[in-house]
Order: C-alpha cells, then structure tokens, then sequence
C-alpha cells in the first residue's frame, strides 16, 4: 500500500475557477494541487487533470494550470467521476495518488471506480475539498472505508521519492517548505 513511481498516477479532479468562492480552503486544495502537480513532474509521473464542465464552471485555476506539463491537457467531462471522462487513462499504473474538488462528488466517485476496477488508490487529504466541511469529511470516509489510502501531499510526495538520495529531493522539497 506504499506509493510507488514507477505504478503511480496523479489524478487532479477538477480544481476549477468556479470554485474558488464555494470552497472555503480553496487556496490550501489548489496549492496542494499545484504542488503534486510540480513533484510529480519532477519524478516523471503521468498526471491525469479533468474539467468538470468547464462551459460553466471555468477551466482549471491558473495556480494548477501554469505548472502542468506542455503535454498535460485536462480532459473535459460532464460525468461526476474522472475515470468515466473520454479519454482518461492511468498509463497502465496500478495506482492513482487523487485531489481535487468536490472531495463528496466527484473526488469520491472517482476513488471508487478506481478501486472497483483493481487500482490502488491514495487521496491526498490536504489537496481536496467540499463546499462544506461536512461534505469533505464523509468524502474522505467514504473513500477510506472502500479502501482508499488517505495521506497528504508531503507524505506522498516523499513516499514517492523514498529517500534524500533521489535524484529530485532537492526540488521536491523546495516545494514542500
């Protein structure tokens, strides 16, 4: 249950302009994202990044956006979960590292179709959010009774790593002070 770079993916799930004023920790989700976003180009990791909507809910906030790699580009979706979205793909990864936006919605349907289809999945618990704190709260225990692993963004971003003798500790950690 230890995440590993060469099985992971990183999965950001619609961290959109519309929820920057729903979202009470909204700047906490979206520099988590951002950071994951940053590590796991560093490593080399595939990353996934959906738009809910985006005709009506805006395209992924700048914070996220400016630091996705060129060849990242987020898959429009109108379904809830990520992995439903035309053209979503792990790579062949056995195991997605999740954040995003609604932790309750589409950040939990997500997870659970994950793990329904035999993926390994751990959630960033620092980097998701809910227009309420209850709503977050029974996203998270959702997600971890059906077996998701909850962490949070420097956990999983020194998991991935693990040890100061990777080649992108130096940069990893920068992003993490």
């Amino acid at each position: 249950m230890r995440l590993d770079r060469e099985r992971t993916t990183l999965v950001v799930v619609d961290v959109q302009e519309a929820f920057r004023k729903a979202v009470p920790d909204f700047e906490r989700v979206a520099g988590g994202a951002a950071t994951l976003v940053q590590g796991a180009d560093a490593m080399g990791l595939p990353i996934v990044v959906t738009e809910q909507y985006p005709k009506g809910l805006g395209s992924t906030v700048p914070e996220v956006a400016e630091r996705l790699p060129e060849d990242v580009e987020p898959l429009d979706k109108v379904c809830f979960s990520a992995a439903e979205a035309e053209g979503f793909d792990l790579g062949g990864r056995e195991q997605a590292l999740v954040c995003g936006i609604e932790t309750h919605v589409c950040v939990n349907q997500t997870a659970l179709d994950l793990l329904e289809a035999g993926i390994e999945v751990h959630v960033a618990s620092d980097a998701v959010g809910s227009r309420t704190d209850a709503n977050r709260e029974l996203g998270l225990a959702r997600m971890e009774r059906a077996g998701a692993v909850l962490s949070s963004v420097e956990t999983a971003l020194f998991e991935l790593l693990r040890g100061s003798d990777a080649a992108e500790f130096k940069q990893v950690q920068e992003l993490v002070k």
